[in-house]
């Protein structure tokens, strides 16, 4: 099978179309034939093998040598003891843990997937796991009324969480770079920061703070919080993880303010909800750009480097 493929971290220069043997499902696993995969910063991260903990199960080179985790396509084969599926499901979900997805042959825990709905295209569809959890449990931290800011609100992730934050009865601030402020208005954003020009932690302040980019100091954080407020990183350095979890605990404690991480839940009750609004027509998916595999090197710069308005997806075959 044709697949996406890297040896060593490093930049989308590192990746190389080559055939490699199909996988085989294990107990517990689905074998499937890929539509379409859409692109996360775990990608760009797994790809660079930074931050630090990208690495993990991989110190010096990847562990997996196939990224792509949000995948959509059609069942063909089962393990044995899988009864959830049969051969021609349309499924989707975020094969996280395995990746594989930049590949015309992906497998995947059985509990990682859902049914895709008939009413959704694979590629919309793949857009929605990783992405659409985040923006479920993120936007869960807020209440009706309060003010949130979103660090890195253009992309994929970001696309989601702003509407349903809105939805949800919050006042939004999108930052993002200023080729994204129309479109994060156009989401619903009350408010846009391009963040070359302005500080989001001298605004505010926010009852809310979700950081998808987090490279700030923990001071710097709390500048931008209200009383009271959460500051969660998802995405960012592995300096400011560490910080979080030893100077912003004690800075949240003496400040009654609260500076954590955001650690994300994975499966279908996690990213099915979100499907549930946009087949309701309350949240709309957003796609850039679809690039054919043999484009994965564009597809993932053009991510990976701050252009993308909603996601990027790459298609394999035909719907």
């Amino acid at each position: 099978m044709r697949a996406a493929v890297y040896d060593a971290y490093g930049p989308p220069s590192r990746l190389r179309i080559a055939q490699i043997p199909a996988p085989t499902p294990r107990a517990g696993q689905v074998l499937i034939e890929v539509v379409a995969t859409s692109i996360n910063l775990s990608d760009w991260e797994g790809l660079h093998g930074s931050p630090a903990y990208a690495r993990i199960g991989g110190l010096l080179a990847p562990r997996r040598h196939v990224l792509g985790s949000d995948i959509a396509g059609r069942v063909v084969a089962v393990a044995p003891d899988v009864s959830s599926f049969r051969v021609g499901d349309e499924v989707y979900g975020d094969n996280l843990q395995l990746m594989g997805g930049f590949a015309e042959y992906a497998v995947a825990p059985a509990s990682a997937l859902v049914l895709k709905p008939r009413e959704l295209t694979f590629v919309e569809a793949s857009t929605i796991p990783q992405s659409g959890a985040i923006a479920l449990q993120a936007v869960a931290r807020g209440r009706t009324g309060e003010r949130m800011l979103l660090n890195g609100a253009g992309g994929g992730a970001g696309s989601f969480a702003i509407q349903v934050a809105k939805a949800a009865g919050l006042h939004v601030t999108g930052v993002d770079n200023a080729a994204k402020l129309d479109f994060m208005r156009e989401l619903g954003a009350d408010a846009v920061l391009d963040y070359r020009t302005q500080d989001f932690t001298r605004t505010g302040p926010y009852d809310l703070v979700i950081d998808l980019v987090a490279h700030r100091s923990v001071f710097a954080l709390r500048r931008a919080l209200a009383r009271g407020g959460r500051y969660f990183m998802v995405g960012g350095t592995a300096r400011t993880m560490a910080r979080l979890l030893t100077v912003g605990t004690v800075v949240g404690a003496v400040t009654r303010t609260r500076l954590g991480i955001l650690f994300v839940r994975e499966g279908p009750a996690h990213f099915t909800p979100l499907a549930d609004s946009i087949l309701a027509g309350d949240i709309r998916v957003h796609v850039d750009r679809v690039f054919p595999l043999e484009e994965i090197r564009d597809a993932l710069a053009y991510h990976g480097e701050g252009h993308a308005l909603g996601k990027v997806v790459v298609q394999l075959r035909d719907e």
